[in-house]
């Protein structure tokens, strides 16, 4: 079927598979450089294993209050608190917060990769890339 035969609706659908690929293609990228930086700084990768799905208790939160579950999620999944956490981290040579931050990366690329996006308060399987 080409474009010239196809509907709106069938566009918007292709286009939008697009976009979700090309996003968790993002996702993976970030996956596999926070790995890599990782195994890089000589991190422990038991630690790594323990530490990447902790942001994810999170949901407690949602559990108790679905208002402030949502908002707590998109703030632990967002990248702007690890990218925060890894520059002061540099800049103070403090090593600990610097691999906090790489596994911090991981998780949110892994949750990308995957199709898992920030969430909207209507439903939690709502996220900016998809339905899940």
């Amino acid at each position: 079927m080409t474009e010239a035969t196809m509907s709106n609706t069938q566009i918007e659908a292709k286009s939008m598979s697009i976009q979700r690929m090309m996003l968790s293609l993002e996702g993976l990228t970030v996956f596999i450089s926070s790995i890599a930086a990782y195994g890089f700084i000589g991190g422990n990768w038991w630690l790594f294993a323990l530490l990447l799905l902790s942001p994810d208790l999170v949901f407690i939160i949602y559990a108790m209050n679905k208002v402030a579950g949502t908002h707590a999620y998109n703030v632990v999944h967002s990248y702007s608190l690890p990218v925060a956490l890894g520059i002061l981290s540099l800049i103070g040579g403090w090593q600990l917060g610097l691999t906090l931050a790489i596994i911090w990366f991981a998780h949110i690329g892994m949750d990308r990769t995957i199709g898992y996006g920030l969430k909207y308060v209507s439903d939690f399987k709502d996220t900016h890339l998809q339905r899940v």
